[in-house]
């Protein structure tokens, strides 16, 4: 790699605020000193994170902007090399600047703003002010606009159905039923996937205090019993002495398809709630009894997909019938194939049992799969950049980049419309990376050729910034200032008595460490 002359600029770090904000949980520091350790007050801190400050000099941080070699020779849209296998060109922020503004303006006059891709995971920062997704929109929304991708990877095929199921995503991403309506009026928790706190220990605006395995905890001692039903049985903590159900991946819409079965069949199941908050039973019952298809969905046909015993089936669906039974779903169940079809049929046993709405009944997706699930929504609103409004209206759902790249002007289905994916010539991704979290790399990568011009924001060399043509270096959260939000509750010393309250913190996250005098990346980059 060609080395660019370096400066001497860089930012002091700010010393007289010793708090520093994460996704996975607020930290204070020794001002100058770089060292970090899980800020008091938090009951269930993560187990990493000090070593982060020694990190900010590894060998793999990008130090100054760069740009792919035949691309910087060549121009745009040339097939002389290939993304992802080219040495890169360090060069200074002013020609970099210049390269990145100048294909903005080329793509835009030549193909118009429709052919421009915003792409942004939103996680490269807890804070509000850094956060990478809003700088982005904000950017394009001021130039004409962009092509952008909606919903998440998290929960896109639940956040897709439920509105046509409950009317609404509540108990998807908000809404869900409190802890306190859970702690000491379930008798039975059953978990579809588990709830892993190696998820719970994360949050999108932060996290100032980690208590979802308290909360669990006091379901145990309030009397509750735990089913954890997935193939891993470490997804369900060992204090909550849970009953491993290992069935197989991607079938727990059989196993709850039969279990809606047993409910029915041995009637089981409330009637007055069905026909009163329902529709659609009859249909729903003559699929099961195999009136549609010829196939009945009962325990034996369910154990023959799930690899569960039938006898065990039919003994969980007993159970839950005769306690007071919360269900839980992990966000992971959808990311799959008809991964939605679980959501479905959760909510479907959850009304056949009938304590929706009531304490101790219910269901909700995602307990464990970020922190504050089942915490009342916060009393302030998150403090956002504004965005403006974006002049084009076309967009992908989020998993479909490969697609889209590699099928422009090709049809597809998408909640019950056709749509046409855009013909993309310019990608800006700034926040997240897409090789980290798309589903086939193999097929990413060969769409990663298609477009003329790839430009990111990255702070290390990952496959991300590797495949890119343009890459500007970012500061990482222990080099900026921000503002972070993220919640706690407030609590008696009396156990299953406790007085449930919110409060929200609005913390200054401010960078522990000082950049080396040799970069020029200054700490309050613009570029982030």
């Amino acid at each position: 790699m060609t080395k660019a002359p370096k400066t001497t600029q860089h930012s002091e770090p700010s010393a007289g605020q010793r708090h520093v904000g994460t996704h996975w949980g607020f930290y204070t520091h020794d001002g100058l000193q770089g060292a970090i350790r899980p800020m008091a007050g938090d009951p269930d801190p993560v187990q990493f994170g000090g070593e982060l400050p020694a990190d900010r000099l590894a060998p793999c941080r990008i130090l100054k902007p760069a740009v792919r070699r035949s691309f910087l020779e060549n121009g745009p849209g040339n097939r002389a090399g290939r993304r992802g296998a080219e040495a890169f060109v360090e060069v200074s922020w002013e020609e970099a600047i210049e390269l990145v503004a100048g294909e903005i303006r080329r793509v835009r006059d030549e193909h118009g703003n429709g052919a421009i891709f915003s792409g942004s995971y939103g996680w490269s920062s807890a804070g509000r002010f850094h956060h990478a997704q809003s700088q982005l929109k904000r950017f394009f929304n001021m130039n004409g606009g962009s092509v952008r991708s909606v919903q998440t990877y998290s929960y896109a095929a639940g956040e897709v159905i439920l509105p046509h199921v409950i009317g609404s995503t509540d108990g998807l991403i908000s809404g869900h039923s409190p802890w306190s309506q859970i702690v000491g009026h379930a008798d039975l928790i059953v978990m579809f996937g588990g709830t892993p706190l190696r998820n719970a220990q994360v949050n999108a605006g932060g996290v100032s205090r980690h208590e979802t395995r308290q909360y669990l905890l006091d379901c145990k001692e309030a009397g509750a019993h735990f089913v954890n039903i997935g193939p891993v049985r470490d997804d369900a903590a060992s204090e909550l002495d849970a009953q491993w159900m290992a069935l197989r991946p991607g079938t727990d819409a059989a196993l709850l398809l039969a279990i809606a079965h047993v409910l029915i069949q041995e009637d089981r199941h409330d009637a007055a709630f069905v026909e009163r908050y329902t529709v659609g039973f009859e249909t729903l019952r003559d699929y099961l009894f195999g009136k549609v298809d010829g196939v009945v969905k009962d325990v034996a046909w369910a154990a023959g997909i799930t690899g569960l015993e039938a006898q065990d089936i039919l003994t969980l669906a007993r159970t839950m019938a005769s306690k007071k039974t919360f269900i839980m779903m992990a966000w992971a169940l959808q990311r799959a194939d008809h991964g939605e079809q679980a959501y479905w049929a959760a909510i479907a046993v959850a009304s056949l049992l009938g304590r929706i709405g009531l304490p101790g009944g219910g269901f909700g997706f995602g307990y464990a799969s970020i922190s504050g699930i089942g915490q009342p929504a916060p009393a302030v609103k998150w403090p956002s950049l504004p965005q403006g409004q974006n002049a084009i209206s076309d967009y992908i759902p989020v998993a479909r980049i490969a697609d889209m790249l590699l099928s422009p002007g090709a049809e597809y289905d998408y909640n019950g419309k056709k749509r046409i994916y855009p013909d993309i010539r310019l990608i800006y991704w700034a926040g997240g990376n897409p090789f980290h979290h798309h589903q086939d790399l193999h097929r990413l990568v060969e769409a990663w050729q298609k477009p003329e011009t790839i430009i990111v924001h990255e702070h290390w060399w990952n496959a991300n910034a590797r495949h890119a043509d343009i890459v500007l270096p970012a500061a990482t959260f222990l080099e900026r200032d921000d503002w972070l939000p993220a919640a706690a509750r407030v609590f008696s010393d009396i156990r299953h008595t406790r007085q449930h309250h919110l409060r929200t913190y609005c913390r200054i996250t401010r960078s522990c460490v000082a950049l080396p005098k040799s970069w020029g990346l200054k700490r309050r980059s613009r570029m982030d």
